[in-house]
């Protein structure tokens, strides 16, 4: 069992004092957005036999286990992060399997370097992912019903927001959507940085359900994200729930602290609220223009006092326990890899004490016991 030593990567929109106050240390004056826990090749965990990358690579099998070597090839299938949202992060989806495949292949075969800022596809993997919240977390996702969408932005009284109205109203839900997030995407710079000033105005006097989206204008203003991100859910999750993202699903995180596990991918492609690239048309390909609910999850009581939260994907798995008496040992013991991360109380694994924000890679097969008072994520992949 090893103990992780992990990167906090420093991106504009995060917290200066969320991640901080979790690992009880001082902050830096800084946004921490993210720290990571993995062996992503952006910034592998340390561990005291190398990073984990390198531990893996020594011995995949030995590391990993046969059985997820065999389905997944001969690297840790996750990457699990502290994210730590102070402003909004940019509206984006993430490709499918075949997506992502296709695009990095013909990205190579072009030239395009990894490091490019046009470049949308960084590896050939897909980035389904599950965000949980430690505190209340604000979020955007999946598209809203067209006609709820449109009566949202009717209500707003901008005159300059009719057209993408009238477009929801006029079409069948897939190709409403599609037409009204082309529009926007393609619109005018300067009509539509008017537009969305007008739009922040009416938000800020309005409030109430319009209050979010007043939020998302303050920190950018003029951008066409701030009218595209009025055609999706928002949603506040409370302590323990959760969000699974699809490839395909617009999405944006927009405050509070929360664990995130994704398949071992940095594949993004924006929609706005970001000064980076924004190539419409391939986001266009990759979006998938239907109308959902949120689907905020809960954790699934399971053996020995362990919480699932259930996916659709077999990268990953994460589960919580919430360990309420400190001399109760709990054998987590997996055929799989696995980090767990400690984000309350104290909890001792194997012969490392983990206090809030403190982590442990536990190869496939290695003894995993754990004791103590507090709250324990499990990361691993579906047997």
């Amino acid at each position: 069992m090893d103990r992780l030593d992990n990167t906090i990567r420093p991106y504009a929109w995060g917290s200066p004092t969320a991640i901080p106050r979790l690992l009880g240390t001082e902050p830096t004056g800084e946004p921490q957005a993210e720290m990571w826990m993995g062996a992503h090749a952006g910034a592998p965990s340390r561990t005291g036999r190398g990073t984990l990358a390198q531990v893996i690579d020594a011995a995949p099998e030995k590391e990993l286990g046969p059985e997820s070597v065999a389905r997944f090839g001969p690297r840790l299938p996750f990457l699990l992060k502290l994210l730590a949202a102070g402003s909004p992060l940019s509206l984006q989806v993430h490709p499918d399997l075949d997506q992502a495949k296709d695009g990095y292949a013909d990205e190579e075969r072009r030239g395009v370097p990894v490091t490019a800022p046009h470049r949308n596809y960084r590896d050939a993997n897909h980035k389904p992912e599950l965000v949980c919240a430690l505190t209340e977390f604000d979020g955007l996702c999946g598209f809203r019903e067209p006609l709820r969408a449109a009566g949202l932005l009717e209500g707003l009284g901008v005159d300059s927001l009719k057209p993408y109205v009238d477009l929801l109203h006029a079409h069948p839900e897939e190709a409403a959507l599609r037409e009204v997030l082309t529009a926007i995407l393609t619109a005018d710079p300067e009509e539509m940085a008017r537009t969305v000033a007008e739009t922040a105005a009416a938000c800020d006097r309005l409030g109430g359900d319009y209050a979010p989206y007043a939020g998302i204008a303050h920190h950018y203003p003029g951008d066409r994200g701030v009218v595209a991100a009025m055609l999706l859910n928002h949603v506040r999750l409370q302590p323990g729930e959760a969000l699974f993202l699809g490839a395909g699903v617009p999405h944006a995180y927009l405050d509070g602290l929360a664990v995130e596990i994704m398949a071992n991918s940095d594949n993004v492609l924006r929609c706005g609220l970001t000064p980076k690239h924004v190539d419409v048309p391939e986001l266009l390909r990759i979006v998938r223009f239907e109308a959902r609910d949120p689907g905020v999850l809960r954790p699934e009581a399971g053996p020995d006092g362990e919480e699932v939260y259930e996916t659709p994907i077999d990268e990953f798995r994460l589960s919580r326990y919430v360990l309420p008496e400190a001399g109760t040992a709990h054998d987590l013991t997996l055929t799989t890899p696995q980090i767990l991360l400690c984000t309350a109380g104290f909890v001792r694994a194997g012969e490392h004490e983990l206090s809030p924000g403190a982590s442990v890679f536990v190869p496939a097969g290695e003894k995993a016991e754990v004791t103590g008072t507090g709250t324990l994520f499990r990361a691993t992949v579906v047997a």
